[in-house]
């Protein structure tokens, strides 16, 4: 899995730091402030004033687009082009050994999308759960401040999740599904997760701690074991697959799907409330739970059987 990508020249916890903090690097400062010029010609004001509205931004509706742009470009720059430019400058090689690694089998992308899909009932009871938990008296201060936290990052994501129109909903589906599909697996997935088990030995604790890698950058510790465990389905169908696309479109799927429903659901075409936190039956937690992890026996079968004949 990545194996000719990557030097093993140098000290693989040395590739970890350098490849997280450039991509972090690109991502909350380089991103945002090229994302702020290019908003700039779609906001009805001037830099100050957009500056301004950014502090409070659910006050203000005419600045859903220019909020889409700045996190789309964050996105955009922080973990596809620099990363790329990562491996391009470091590697000396090109991003798409990761996509040459090994064949995509139309039958993994068909149950990897069923997977993802199915996944989203079981993962109700963990969001629950996780959003009901409380910290021990000392850390009373930090559980303030996380919910404090995860009250704007919910009270964003409806305002953002508030269609005018469809062209709206498509720039959304572009900025919340596809870039970060595409950008968060290639770091996680395509670049830390080698190099993790590079540097631990071990395939199963450089999946589960990229993933933890991944769920922390969001900063919702309140939703932190889903995405948690979002993270890791996503890191063991990179392993099994050895193909950065199958996580990227596992990715795509979970945002797009969900983006999907929550637009549906507006539009009163569907009385399902994706954004509502409440846990499925138990029953079909139960359920779903089972074919899940049936389907993801199947799919380790399935590459292990393919990739032995290459």
């Amino acid at each position: 899995m990545s194996s000719e990508l990557f030097s093993t020249e140098r000290p693989a916890w040395i590739s970890v730091i350098l490849i997280f903090l450039s991509a972090m690097l690109g991502f909350i400062a380089i991103g945002p402030i090229i994302g702020f010029i290019v908003a700039l010609p779609f906001f009805d004001g001037d830099l100050l004033t957009l500056q301004s509205q950014l502090a409070s931004p659910t006050e203000y509706p005419g600045l859903r687009i220019p909020l889409f742009i700045i996190q789309g470009c964050a996105t955009l720059i922080g973990l596809i082009v620099v990363p790329s430019l990562y491996i391009l400058g470091f590697e000396k090689k090109s991003v798409l050994l990761l996509v040459k690694d090994k064949p995509l089998y139309s039958q993994s992308v068909l149950i990897t999308t069923v997977v993802v899909i199915l996944f989203m009932i079981p993962n109700t009871f963990i969001i629950e759960w996780n959003a009901s938990m409380t910290m021990p008296d000392f850390l009373k201060g930090l559980e303030s401040w996380a919910r404090e936290k995860e009250d704007i990052a919910a009270e964003l994501t409806t305002y953002l999740t508030t269609f005018d129109s469809f062209e709206n909903f498509m720039v959304a589906f572009v900025v919340i599904a596809l870039i970060p599909g595409i950008g968060e697996e290639l770091v996680f997935r395509g670049m830390l997760q080698p190099e993790l088990q590079r540097a631990t030995g071990n395939i199963h604790a450089a999946i589960w701690i990229s993933a933890i890698m991944f769920s922390a950058i969001h900063l919702q510790f309140f939703g932190f074991i889903p995405r948690m465990l979002l993270g890791v389905l996503f890191g063991y169908l990179y392993y099994w697959s050895g193909n950065i696309i199958v996580p990227m479109l596992a990715h795509f799927v979970n945002n797009g799907f969900s983006l999907l429903m929550v637009y549906l659901y507006h539009l009163g075409i569907i009385s399902i409330n994706m954004e509502s936190g409440e846990s499925a039956p138990l029953f079909m937690v139960a359920l779903f739970t089972i074919i899940t992890f049936g389907l993801l026996l199947y799919l380790k079968k399935f590459h292990r059987e393919k990739n032995s004949f290459l």
